[in-house]
């Protein structure tokens, strides 16, 4: 097993859970139920990726250039999907003006997660 695989699913794990309860507690009295959902939208990705980076730590141990291909994908994809969709969603609340560029921002993060499962898929084709 790969310790930095297993430390970055660790954080992006207990990270996703804290965002979690902070949009379900506190955000929910201060956006829009649509703001709310966008949130939600990111701690589920973040989430079923986070799984997916643990997983490939169990691949890790063959020195697969694929499977680090896949990780630093997943990576990717959470830091922009899911940290897009939390600075969209709360960007009228808290008055980021900024955050109004980053709506292109979330389809790369998405390709980052679909190039992550292409890499993951040809790794297994490999895999002897």
């Amino acid at each position: 097993m790969n310790k930095r695989i297993i430390l970055t699913a660790a954080f992006f794990g207990a990270l996703a859970v804290i965002l979690g309860a902070f949009g379900a507690h506190g955000l929910k009295n201060i956006i829009a139920p649509n703001q709310l959902e966008i949130w939600q939208k990111g701690v589920e990705y973040q989430f079923y990726h986070t799984f997916a980076i643990l997983y490939l730590s169990t691949f890790a141990r063959y020195k697969n250039k694929l499977i680090a291909l896949s990780f630093f994908f997943f990576t990717l994809g959470i830091v922009l999907f899911s940290g897009s969709l939390y600075l969209l969603a709360i960007k009228d609340a808290y008055h980021l003006s900024f955050a109004s560029i980053l709506g292109p921002i979330t389809p790369i993060g998405g390709l980052g997660f679909i190039l992550g499962w292409v890499c993951l898929f040809l790794a297994a084709v490999k895999d002897k």
